[in-house]
């Protein structure tokens, strides 16, 4: 499971140029698809928790991931099989850059990356407003979708405030969803 582990990352930290964000899409493939260590609600779950915190995405989540796994080892393994490649794949790429910085080729190699990390991310959050919609319906997903989007961009409030609000929206919502059900059972 080490072994599985460590080379989950290191894929998804070799693969994930464009930094953190372009890499998610990688790390739910293998986590959820590949390995099936976790479906789509816990893996959602984990990466909700991981925008709410400080620091880089990537070792959030396979910091987490792995020590959900595996504990302390499994933690440390995966943190450094997505901090490790990408630290040395830097150095080596901003050496050749830097020497090949005037030329239009380096130019048009960096502006070809956004559109695919775009691309991927966008992918992703399909995915999620797919499961949403059939956890909660359409409605319910496009206005809050809405809703957070004018929120972030208008009022400039952080993602994460944006994302807490979001989480207890679920959670109460569940909850008083249970409080029916059971209101509705006992009678």
């Amino acid at each position: 499971m080490h072994k599985d582990l460590f080379m989950a990352f290191f894929r998804a930290g070799m693969l994930g140029y464009g930094g953190g964000l372009s890499a998610i899409p990688l790390m739910h493939k293998e986590v959820v698809k590949t390995y099936k260590w976790m479906d789509d609600d816990e893996f959602s779950d984990i990466l909700a928790l991981a925008n709410t915190l400080p620091g880089p995405i990537n070792t959030k989540l396979s910091g987490y991931i792995g020590w959900r796994l595996k504990g302390f080892w499994g933690m440390v393994n995966c943190v450094c099989a997505t901090v490790l490649p990408t630290a040395f794949l830097m150095i080596m790429l901003l050496t050749v850059l830097n020497a090949y910085k005037d030329k239009p080729w380096v130019e048009g190699m960096s502006k070809g990356v956004l559109p695919i990390a775009a691309v991927m991310l966008g992918i992703l959050a399909w995915d999620f407003v797919k499961k949403s919609k059939l956890l909660m319906g359409w409605p319910a997903t496009m206005i809050l979708t809405i809703i957070s989007l004018l929120v972030i961009q208008f009022l400039n409030l952080h993602p994460a405030l944006v994302i807490v609000v979001l989480i207890a929206y679920s959670l109460l919502s569940k909850g008083a969803k249970d409080d029916r059900k059971k209101a509705g059972g006992s009678g």
